[in-house]
């Protein structure tokens, strides 16, 4: 059994897999408090491995599983992703905080460290390799992240809801992938077109 905030079909907004249609599969629940996340980890409905490929299932042609949450390595297994592969044919990523190990059978791996914010520093990074690298940007240090093994290196500035404070993350991410192409930029597409 598990507790899963919400099952849907869209695009995936942000970093390499932008603009893949994709299931997400959104748990509840997350060893981290980060202050900007965007989860309710207080709802949600209690399902069965079955049930959530059932639901999966009704989203035949979208290619990808996006596994999230809230942190989604606290839920799932090896078998629960074999399972997921071998019943719907799909790709299976993950959007990690990195802070608990991952099964091995993952196809993708978006690991997003929270260890530079407050509430997202209770537990240290055990993921060191990713396919992407993903960091919600406030202007911290960046040299540390490239501790951390990934193929792709995104810089994505945080959301917040005041305005200015939001537009001030978005120049300064600008301004460090300028400085440091090392970087890409990430932006949350699927703010700015309106969808989930």
């Amino acid at each position: 059994m598990k507790r899963i905030n919400e099952i849907f079909h869209s695009l995936q907004g942000e970093g390499y897999n932008t603009g893949t249609a994709a299931v997400f599969v959104r748990f509840s629940g997350c060893n981290l408090q980060c202050n900007f996340c965007d989860t309710q980890h207080n709802s949600g409905t209690v399902m069965t491995e079955r049930e959530i490929v059932d639901a999966v299932m009704q989203y035949p042609l979208a290619p990808l599983i996006v596994l999230t949450g809230g942190e989604p390595s606290l839920f799932i297994d090896h078998d629960f992703v074999a399972m997921l592969k071998l019943l719907t044919g799909k790709r299976i990523a993950i959007e990690t905080n990195g802070t608990n190990p991952l099964p091995d059978n993952i196809d993708w791996v978006t690991l997003s460290p929270k260890g530079a914010y407050p509430g997202g520093d209770t537990f240290p990074l055990v993921v060191t390799n990713c396919n992407e690298l993903k960091v919600v940007y406030t202007g911290q240090p960046l040299d540390p992240y490239f501790g951390i093994t990934a193929q792709h290196y995104f810089l994505q500035p945080c959301y917040c809801p005041d305005e200015e404070m939001r537009r001030q993350n978005i120049e300064r991410t600008i301004q460090a992938v300028l400085h440091d192409p090392r970087w890409r930029l990430s932006l949350q597409t699927h703010r700015l077109v309106g969808i989930r």
